[in-house]
């Protein structure tokens, strides 16, 4: 059975997700941009908290980690590599490793650009990727701290998913990046369709995360480096894929 999945919006335009598995009663919480919403959405459901997983060490994914974890006694999980950043953690992850969510193991993948160290968790059963501030609905993160080709190298191993894979990312950006998109794809019907989808959502005060990765690699621009009308929009007609990338995200940052 897959795990039931609550989209939680949290500050201004920050998600969290909770991970309820109805047989063991165990549930899992992905990033903690503050405890409130977290707390009242738990209680409105009567499940408690048995895990929290820290994708990455910016405060607007960990604020609420230390006050839910005293209210619940859940155990923490992050990177191995950003313990240093992060609050006191019960298990050190790397990628490779597994993590039992009831009845499901979720996949431990190191999807550094935005920050070196961030991870997204894949549950292949529930079909279903955390991606936090890496892959995002529409877009990818800005590259604080790792290179363009290291975050072209995670979106790569994300993109090799089953395209029906439900994408979670991290905030409520989705419009903004779609006007984005629109400059730099501005053919694609597909695009057009998705642009009307999520001013139509966001009209009647709905969240547009989580989207499909399918839906993701037919507009994201971000994902699209090996298109050829993408490509000539640029003028980078037989550039490797990763500089036509890295020419899109740096359009992106002066956008």
């Amino acid at each position: 059975m897959p795990l039931e999945l609550v989209t939680i919006p949290c500050r201004s335009d920050n998600y969290a997700f909770l991970l309820h598995d109805a047989v063991s009663g165990e549930t899992a919480l992905i990033d903690a941009p503050e405890a409130a919403p977290i707390e009242a959405e738990l209680a409105a459901r009567g499940w408690g908290l048995t895990q929290i997983l820290i994708t990455h060490h910016h405060d607007d994914h960990i604020a609420g980690v230390e006050t839910l974890r005293a209210h619940f006694g859940a155990g923490v999980m992050g990177a191995l590599a950003d313990t240093p950043r992060l609050p006191p953690l019960d298990r050190n992850l790397r990628e490779g490793d597994s993590i039992r969510l009831g009845q499901e193991e979720a996949h431990v993948i190191d999807v550094s650009g935005h920050t070196v160290g961030h991870l997204a968790f894949y549950l292949p059963t529930s079909k279903m990727v955390f991606t936090a501030d890496s892959l995002m609905a529409m877009g990818c993160g800005r590259l604080f701290e790792g290179s363009a080709a290291q975050m072209w190298a995670s979106l790569c191993k994300l993109v090799a998913l089953p395209p029906e894979t439900l994408v979670c990312s991290g905030h409520e950006y989705t419009a903004a990046n779609a006007a984005f998109a629109a400059t730099i794809d501005p053919e694609n019907k597909a695009l057009a369709r998705r642009i009307k989808d999520i001013a139509d959502l966001r009209a009647a005060g709905l969240p547009t995360v989580p989207s499909t990765l399918e839906l993701e690699l037919a507009t994201n621009p971000f994902l699209r480096a090996a298109d050829p009308s993408v490509r000539a929009l640029l003028g980078l007609d037989d550039a490797p894929d990763v500089e036509v990338f890295t020419e899109i995200r740096k359009r992106k940052d002066s956008f």
